[in-house]
């Protein structure tokens, strides 16, 4: 893929960058291996000012930097603008309990006959960050935030279709006052990855994106022993049972399945209702689906904005066109927009058989799948029937069901009567095929940190 913001609104090129050379890229190593002696002797409390001065940039910036992120990939400006707060948020999180979060680990130092004994978490030196457009901004924040403040550097290869992004959060950091090569975009392209991944300068690696491309890294980081931190999508269930709020569960769906115009790994996708209340929820959440205003991503009344690319769109109707030839009922929605850019309108399709490729299939797009079930048990068989494992949301009133749901789904993340979402304090990560490892919270400072024993005589 070409390294170009095109605008998904219209089609329209706005700029086309090239990749930097295999000279550039060797100078960006060496900065980054420099930066690293420097950045691992400075304290949490310079470390802290520097983040929080960050955030206070990405404050300043927040209209600007919202502007750029619709123009790149066409997210609302309203979700734009949340997002930029969001990050600007993640790094006053970190700036303030980094230290507290990385503080040395007493242990029972008589045990060991020691006059101390305790772990203490140092930095692991270059980490190299791969990162997807759909949240351009919070997906690099939420690794480089802790990465940085634990005293690491980062590398970004950010996606091909948001390089304007990319070049913002290259130079954020440094503005903020880290050492020169402390946090530095790389334009370049995939094929070329693996020569980062296997140098000898790069301590670690993290990717957010498909599954294939986690399992070709993860394989690669292996292979030179170098830890590595994979975030690959879901397909998230969202169950609604007799005792829920119904109202609140088919709001709360609608923005599940549609936040960031269909396109976030978190969203609830696969929407698995209780029979005795299937048909009130239908009615609901199609209403509230249908209701919603596609249109100009700028405009502060639209709801949904374009898919990011072409091929975004394209396989949102080749999932809809299986379904449909396989007996699939549309309830609305379900053909592409007229007129340029990259549009699809809210969509929800019932009586999916095993057969059909949106039964187990993440999409990525205003597309929802819904299924009904007899009871709590089908719920659960179903909503971990995939391959994925990244969230799910259960909305009951009921304690018992409460207890199952959290116990028995297959998930990274079960959130009870609300919807997946990612926050600086809770960590966030999958199972199965979603990945491992987390991000944010402690576990996430710490995934790029050597654990390192300490024992001291008498």
């Amino acid at each position: 893929m070409a390294i170009t913001t095109t605008n998904p609104a219209t089609g329209e090129t706005v700029k086309v960058f090239d990749e930097i050379s295999d000279e550039e890229l060797e100078r960006c190593l060496a900065r980054a291996e420099t930066a690293f002696r420097r950045q691992r002797k400075t304290t949490f409390e310079q470390r802290s000012a520097w983040m929080s001065q960050a955030a206070a940039l990405l404050d300043d910036d927040q209209a600007s930097l919202a502007a750029l992120m619709t123009l790149e990939m066409g997210k609302t400006l309203r979700s734009a603008r949340a997002e930029v707060a969001k990050c600007a948020r993640g790094c006053r999180y970190y700036a303030e309990h980094a230290e507290a979060l990385l503080a040395d680990e007493p242990a029972d130092h008589a045990a060991v006959g020691a006059s101390a004994a305790y772990a203490r978490y140092q930095p692991l030196g270059v980490v190299l960050a791969i990162m997807p457009w759909n949240f351009p901004l919070w997906q690099v924040v939420r690794f480089a935030a802790p990465a940085l403040m634990a005293g690491n550097v980062g590398l970004l290869k950010h996606a091909s279709n948001v390089p304007q992004t990319a070049l913002y959060l290259s130079g954020l950091f440094e503005r903020a006052g880290f050492p020169e090569g402390a946090f530095h975009a790389l334009l370049i392209g995939s094929s070329r990855v693996e020569r980062v991944v296997r140098d000898r300068r790069v301590a670690a690696v993290t990717l957010t994106g498909s599954g294939p491309a986690g399992a070709a890294v993860a394989a690669v980081a292996g292979e030179t022993i170098k830890p590595s931190v994979l975030e690959l999508g879901g397909s998230d269930a969202f169950i609604v049972m007799p005792s829920a709020d119904l109202e609140a569960a088919a709001a709360v769906a609608t923005t599940a399945r549609c936040q960031n115009n269909g396109q976030s790994c978190i969203a609830g996708k696969r929407f698995i209702v209780h029979e005795a209340i299937a048909d009130e929820f239908e009615r609901r959440f199609v209403e509230n689906m249908t209701a919603l205003v596609v249109g100009d991503p700028m405009q502060e009344t639209t709801d949904i904005g374009p898919l990011a690319t072409s091929a975004g769109r394209d396989d949102i109707e080749e999932l809809v066109a299986d379904a449909v030839a396989k007996g699939a009922k549309v309830l609305c929605g379900g053909e592409r927009l007229p007129g340029p850019g990259w549009y699809y309108p809210p969509t929800v399709i019932t009586g999916l058989t095993a057969d059909i490729r949106l039964y187990s299939e993440e999409s990525f797009g205003p597309l929802a799948a819904l299924f009904r079930v007899e009871n709590i048990d089908e719920a659960i068989e179903l909503a971990n029937a995939t391959d994925f494992g990244l969230g799910a949301s259960a909305w009951t009133n009921d304690d018992d069901e409460r207890r199952r749901f959290v116990s028995d789904l297959e998930a990274g993340a079960v959130f009870v009567n609300g919807m997946v979402t990612s926050y600086p304090e809770l960590p966030f990560g999958g199972v199965k095929t979603s990945g491992y490892g987390r991000e944010l919270s402690a576990q996430g400072i710490r995934a790029f940190c050597n654990l390192k024993t300490v024992w001291v005589g008498a």
